[in-house]
């Protein structure tokens, strides 16, 4: 793995990289404004109809001694939705949010793959340093003198935030067989480069790969007697609905 500038290079085991470019400032802060807008809409949607049930009656009044059956059913839920918004949609999203979506851009991890959760939970447990002093001044600082535009929160999960509406790899999302696994983006590519020089490489080396692949893609080894024909056909069958994607792309 390497960097080019503003860009993320991801080695590959065929020799081919894989160039992931780096979401800027400017796309950040679209997708966190749309996303605080979204946030604050479902916060005070639930606050209004909660407090209208709990009043049982037209007003939003909220009560001089509030009981613990007002926190539990009013304040609770408003609090965490607006704390865990970003945390459970990023991990349910595979690194994106709504926001995110909009902007087109997603999180990885640096080596170009879905986050996981344990990256995911770091990175927005850090929210709370970047949130400083206000408006998230830290992390607006360190997104712009850092080399990737990244917060403290990245910089902690080993995270980085790149456009996937600039790079064609990463909009083709692959369902792998029975589970619905999807490709990360560096997948994808290795299963379109092992099939174009499926005919140059030794054959030990692209059953090795092979297996590798689909593995990785569908959580299970392939059957050991299954040959290279049925090998390569697995992986044809695993690229057809992304270049079938791209043709209508």
């Amino acid at each position: 793995m390497a960097h080019a500038a503003d860009s993320l290079v991801v080695d590959s085991v065929t020799g081919v990289d894989v160039s992931l470019e780096v979401a800027g400032t400017g796309a950040r802060s679209l997708a966190f404004l749309i996303d605080l807008l979204i946030r604050t809409i479902l916060v005070t949607a639930w606050y209004v109809v909660a407090t209208l049930v709990y009043n049982g009656k037209f007003s939003l009044q909220t009560p001089d001694d509030p009981d613990g059956t007002w926190y539990l059913y009013v304040a609770t839920p408003a609090t965490l939705i607006y704390l865990l918004y970003h945390t459970v949609l990023e991990i349910a999203m595979r690194g994106r949010t709504p926001g995110k979506r909009m902007a087109g851009i997603r999180i990885v991890a640096r080596n170009g793959s879905s986050p996981g959760i344990a990256a995911q939970l770091v990175r927005n447990v850090f929210r709370l340093i970047d949130s400083f002093p206000v408006g998230y001044g830290v992390g607006l600082f360190t997104c712009l003198v850092t080399r990737d535009h990244v917060r403290v929160g990245d910089l902690a999960a080993g995270t980085l935030m790149i456009y996937e509406n600039r790079n064609t790899l990463s909009t083709r999302s692959l369902p792998a067989a029975s589970n619905d696994r999807r490709l990360d983006i560096a997948t994808m590519e290795l299963v379109g480069e092992l099939l174009e020089r499926w005919g140059t490489l030794e054959p030990r080396a692209r059953v090795r790969l092979a297996r590798s692949l689909i593995e990785r893609v569908t959580g299970a080894s392939p059957d050991a007697s299954a040959d290279e024909a049925s090998l390569h056909a697995q992986l044809e069958r695993l690229a057809s609905p992304a270049r079938a994607q791209g043709a209508r792309s």
